[in-house]
Parts: C-alpha cells; structure tokens; sequence
C-alpha cells in the first residue's frame, strides 16, 4: 500500500558564504511516521530542520508540509506544526499551567493545561516555575509547548541530550505515544543511532549538506550486513544502559 506523504521537501539548499550547507536535499516524510534525520556535526541536518520548520530562510527549492508551501505561508504552516527546540526561553514568573495557557492564546486556543501536562507526565508541577525542573522535564515540556496548537507534525532537535537513562526511556515512550495514540507525524534529528533505531520509522543519514542514505532502519543495517560487514566485537542482547535501568528502576528520579 502506498504510503501518504504529508511532507515533500523538493531540492533543498542552503548557503552560508562559500559554504554549501544543504546541497539540493529530496525527501518525502510520510503521514503518522517518526522520521528521523541523522548525520554528523556539520551535515546540514539541523539546518535543513529549521528550514522545514520555517525558522530558517530557505535559498532555493521548496517544503510542502500538507499540502502548503512552508515558505510561501508561514502562518498557516505555523498553525499545523509544532516545535520544540533544545533551548526554549520562557517568562521566569510564570507557571506551567500559566505558560500553557499562554503559549495556546498565541493561537487563538485555549486548551486544558492539566490534560497536557498529564500527557508529558508533569502534572504534579502545574505550579512550578520553569526553572525548578530537571532536565528531562524540561525537555518533555518543550514537548508539551509544541502540542498547545493539537499539530499534525512535531519537530523535534535532539530531543534527549544531556537526559540520563530513565528520562531518555522516558522520553522514547512519549515519542511513541504522540505516533501510535494521538496519530501525529513526528520528525526529530538525533546523534544516538540506538533512539534512532527504537524510535524511527525511516530515516535519512546526511553528510556534507546531502542525503546519502533513506530507508527504514532494519534495511540500512541489512544493506551494511550484505556488504560482509562484521562487527569487532560480539553484541550483547543487552547493553550497559540496561543492566543500568534494571538496577536503578524505570521511573523517573526528579
């Protein structure tokens, strides 16, 4: 059966000087995936994100998000997506409820703050201050900022840098929760490939501003595998960050 695209972005590019940071990218995300955008520093992933997202200007080609030229209506574009970012300014004085509330008024909205902060498991801290949170509730109320406008497509940069074991778990079931229960088309980039292997549908590996690979993690790894690829060392069914999580516990220490 084929697959809905609810993004196309048409040969992308993006300079800064002489240096040529998005090189003429293609690619369709499709309706309801996680599509996840991987390369090293420097490959032209986070800007060919914040292109997508409208945050950056775009130098030539085009991205089509639902049918609406990204670049050519901006505000209808900012009413169907949201994002978060790895750093979100916010009002010192005001709190996560309060914050919500606001942030959905920018959109004409009003919304139930407590339901949504259920949803990113913070509503035991409605009244806190953004400052009183750790780091992976702050991340997840990045999250919960990006949903006040119920978007059909989530972007999120890096998503659980710097968050330790139980909150990146944490994290990937919230990700999987916004695809499967609440049908959102979510894209993220990352430079863990194990989130990227758990949490991606498809992905594009980018280097030196193109894409040099996109497919679905399982046929990537096939591909390398065909090539006679073996590893150094024999992989273990279980990594360090589980024997962590199975003597430290699931829940969150926040």
């Amino acid at each position: 059966m084929k697959m809905k695209s609810i993004i196309s972005v048409i040969n992308l590019k993006k300079d800064y000087g002489t240096l040529k940071a998005v090189k003429g990218v293609s690619f369709d995300v499709y309706k309801d995936e996680v599509f996840g955008i991987l390369g090293p520093n420097g490959a032209g992933k986070t800007t060919t994100l914040e292109m997508m997202e409208g945050l950056r200007k775009i130098d030539s080609g085009k991205v089509m998000i639902d049918g609406i030229d990204a670049q050519k209506c901006p505000d209808k574009i900012k009413n169907i997506t949201g994002v978060q970012l790895q750093a979100t300014a916010v009002f010192d004085y005001l709190t996560l409820a309060e914050l919500l509330d606001l942030y959905a008024s920018f959109y004409g909205r009003k919304i139930d703050s407590l339901e949504l902060l259920d949803k990113v498991d913070l509503e035991d801290k409605k009244g806190f201050f953004v400052d009183s949170l750790s780091g992976g509730q702050k991340q997840r109320f990045s999250i919960a900022i990006a949903l006040v406008n119920d978007p059909k497509v989530i972007f999120l940069d890096e998503p659980s840098t710097g968050l330790d074991p139980q909150a990146r778990r944490n994290l990937w079931d919230l990700v999987k929760e916004l695809r499967l229960s609440d049908k959102k088309t979510v894209v993220l980039t990352t430079h863990y490939m194990d989130e990227a292997e758990y949490l991606c549908d498809r992905v594009a590996v980018m280097d030196h501003g193109d894409v040099v690979a996109l497919d679905t993690p399982d046929n990537l790894i096939n591909e390398l595998l065909k090539k006679g690829f073996k590893k150094k060392v024999e992989v273990k069914p279980a990594n360090l960050e589980d024997v962590f999580i199975d003597l430290t516990g699931h829940s969150l220490r926040e």
